[in-house]
C-alpha cells in the first residue's frame, strides 16, 4: 500500500528512521532508495539519537 503512494512522482517521501536501530535493515529507507534513487523528493529524519548505545557514531548517517 505504501508503494502506491510513494510511487506517485508528486509525492514527497518522509523517511523516519530510529538511530538506535540498524539503518541498513530499515524497509522504509530501502523503499525510498529504490523509488527515488537520486533523493530528489525524499526527506530523511533520524530520531532517538538521545538513546543510542554508548560509542555509536551517528555522524555518518547524518552527513550522508
Amino acid at each position: 500500500m505504501a508503494e502506491r503512494y510513494v510511487g506517485d512522482s508528486r509525492t514527497i517521501i518522509l523517511c523516519v528512521v530510529a538511530a538506535n536501530a540498524d539503518m541498513a535493515t530499515q524497509e522504509g529507507l530501502r523503499m525510498a532508495r529504490r523509488i527515488d534513487p537520486k533523493g530528489i523528493r525524499t526527506v530523511g529524519v533520524i530520531t532517538k539519537i538521545d538513546i543510542m548505545d554508548r560509542g555509536t557514531n551517528a555522524k555518518r548517517a547524518i552527513m550522508n
